[in-house]
């Protein structure tokens, strides 16, 4: 690793260490769970693909909406900005997608969107025209400023995405969760902030239409524990800065081959299996509304590296590559040939 990004990977260290001090936990809803059993990924009745993700799992969710938007349909983001924000930067990364100490230039992200779609590089832009996509930012988020999220809203809506744009609940920065074990303001381990709503009802709501309640009771699927180094595109997720496992909850109706959709959600940074074991897996609330409205959730997980000592999803260029954003991105493919297993 260069000298610079050394240090910059220090300074987001730093960061992220002062935000994760020690916060007195409140009283949290338990959810009911499963406990991980291994398996593998197989096909499904797979009717529609959908992402969801935070923070730098919020950016990512973004990349395979744009690069996949011939197979992916709709995007829910928490506590991120536009896509390409970074510009394989990772000083731009942090101070201008995260304080906006540079403001990001976003016709110009609109642009280099435009002209990769053109190379084939990402799917014809004219894909998200229409597409359903739910954006979060909470008030009290001081890691990513709001007119950053603005700017994710305003990118989307340029090629006529549908979005519906909470911007008003107050939040700190974290996927907020009724099963949240942190206050609603709170920015810290585990970034499972509970401010007494239901946002993935209405994410769920946006991405497929109607949606039932969830099941508030014992889990009626499976959560299935299964090998990454399948599914990466060099044979090693290690060498990608991904966990050797990744988590796959699966209801029995599409386990029993009924119609189903599917859901990749993507945590943010120190919230993967080996900061956090399975909180976000458990407590994001989507297995319980996966029970209900058939639905599949694919958890991929990445892990801390050299590179990327936080755990996060590749957006400003770790991994070395400058195509991390498009196809051919090595974590972007790795995500994608989980869903093309899934999806038959």
């Amino acid at each position: 690793m260069t000298a610079p990004l050394r240090a910059t990977a220090a300074l987001v260290t730093a960061l992220l260490l002062v935000l994760t001090a020690t916060v007195p936990a409140q009283a949290a809803a338990t959810p009911a769970t499963k406990a991980p059993v291994a398996g593998t990924l197989r096909a499904y009745n797979v009717s529609g693909v959908y992402v969801a993700g935070v923070s730098s799992g919020g950016y990512m969710a973004t990349q395979l909406h744009v690069a996949y938007s011939s197979r992916i349909r709709g995007a829910a983001v928490f506590a991120a900005g536009p896509y390409y924000c970074a510009q394989n930067n990772v000083a731009q990364a942090l101070d201008g997608c995260g304080d906006n100490v540079y403001p990001t230039n976003v016709s110009a992200l609109q642009a280099y969107t435009r002209t990769w779609a053109s190379y084939g590089w990402v799917d014809p832009v004219g894909n998200l025209s229409g597409d359903p996509v739910y954006v979060l930012h909470g008030t009290n988020d001081t890691v990513v400023q709001k007119s950053v999220t603005d700017d994710l809203v305003r990118y989307y809506r340029h090629f006529g995405a549908n979005v519906q744009y909470d911007s008003g609940t107050p939040a700190g920065h974290a996927w907020v969760t009724p099963y949240g074990t942190l206050g609603c303001a709170t920015t810290a381990s585990p970034f499972l902030a509970d401010c007494g709503t239901d946002p993935q009802s209405a994410l769920l709501r946006k991405l497929l239409g109607s949606v039932r309640a969830p099941n508030t009771g014992p889990l009626g699927g499976s959560l299935i524990r299964f090998s990454q180094h399948t599914y990466a595109v060099n044979g090693w997720a290690d060498g990608l800065s991904m966990a050797a496992d990744g988590f796959a909850y699966v209801p029995a109706s599409c386990a029993a081959g009924q119609s189903c959709r599917l859901l990749v959600a993507l945590h943010g940074c120190l919230q993967g299996h080996g900061a956090v074991g399975t909180a976000f897996v458990d407590r994001a609330n989507l297995n319980q509304y996966a029970d209900t409205n058939q639905l599949i959730v694919l958890y991929p997980q990445a892990r801390a590296a050299a590179a990327n000592p936080n755990g996060c999803w590749d957006w400003w260029g770790y991994l070395g590559a400058t195509n991390y954003p498009i196809k051919g991105g090595a974590q972007v493919e790795t995500i994608m040939n989980m869903v093309r297993r899934l999806d038959g």
